[in-house]
């Protein structure tokens, strides 16, 4: 039975102290982009940043890496490697120093994530956060190859070839059987479950949110929770919950017709008046 995801329980939980400087507010760096979705990486990152993560890496493609830099001026960028190349002496030391890695954001070929993501495993990572097409390839990857601290974002159709099946009626029941079939935290929109049985349900946000890039907010945002030290189910339930708060205040304001981007403030916003 899952627990309802209540302002009171989030407030006891509270969010870690971000300390004094950007090295105590935890670094996050997102994988991702392709010369069709370059952008992609970049609301993951700012979010992050949004809710607290006090330094955000990005690993691209060669063919994506110019110009983001100058996009997101706060962000360090680095190159990610072709075909089955290890990664760069930079990247993997951004890699190891981070404290919480997303994959998936921009991504749109099956060939360069799976590479990608094997680059990255390869890398002494400890907290991993999956997302968007990262998922496809999942089921037939060496989960032992990945960080046991391994926490999945993923939308319905996402769930569904993680599943190898139809969602059905009990969606707690889908998203738990994921939980324990990968070994990892589970977010789907608003069910929160993990390995070890825990699971919560939080209210999704209106459908001003289905709009093209919130999903990459969305794992930006709980990214930017486990980088600041929250366990991933905690984590998971609070970037969920923020996504959300943050999408219904914009409903509520400009109605729906609002850009993914146009989270970035209420995040910040909902973060600090929880």
């Amino acid at each position: 039975m899952s627990e309802p995801v209540t302002l009171q329980m989030l407030r006891e939980w509270g969010v870690p102290d971000a300390g004094g400087s950007k090295k105590s507010r935890g670094q996050v760096v997102v994988v991702g982009g392709s010369p069709r979705s370059p952008g992609a990486v970049l609301l993951s990152a700012e979010a992050a940043m949004r809710v607290g993560a006090g330094r955000v890496g990005i690993a691209v493609p060669f063919s994506v890496s110019p110009g983001l830099g100058a996009a997101m001026p706060e962000a360090g960028v680095y190159e990610l490697p072709s075909g089955s190349d290890a990664v760069d002496d930079a990247l993997r030391s951004a890699l190891e120093s981070a404290d919480a890695v997303l994959l998936g954001p921009g991504f749109d070929d099956p060939d360069a994530t799976r590479a990608a993501l094997r680059a990255v495993a390869d890398a002494d990572i400890d907290r991993l956060v999956l997302d968007a097409f990262a998922l496809g390839i999942l089921p037939t990857f060496d989960r032992e190859s990945l960080p046991d601290d391994l926490l999945i974002n993923a939308n319905e159709e996402e769930a569904a070839l993680l599943l190898e099946r139809d969602l059905g009626d009990d969606r707690e029941a889908d998203i738990a059987e994921i939980s324990r079939r990968y070994g990892a935290v589970v977010h789907c929109f608003g069910t929160v479950a993990t390995p070890d049985g825990r699971c919560w349900q939080a209210e999704p946000g209106g459908s001003g949110l289905g709009t093209a890039g919130s999903g990459d907010v969305l794992s930006g945002t709980i990214t930017g929770f486990v980088a600041l030290g929250m366990d991933a189910g905690r984590a998971a339930v609070w970037g969920g919950w923020t996504h959300a708060r943050a999408g219904d205040r914009l409903q509520q304001r400009v109605g729906i017709g609002f850009l993914a981007r146009d989270l970035m403030t209420e995040l910040t916003a909902v973060v600090h008046e929880a």
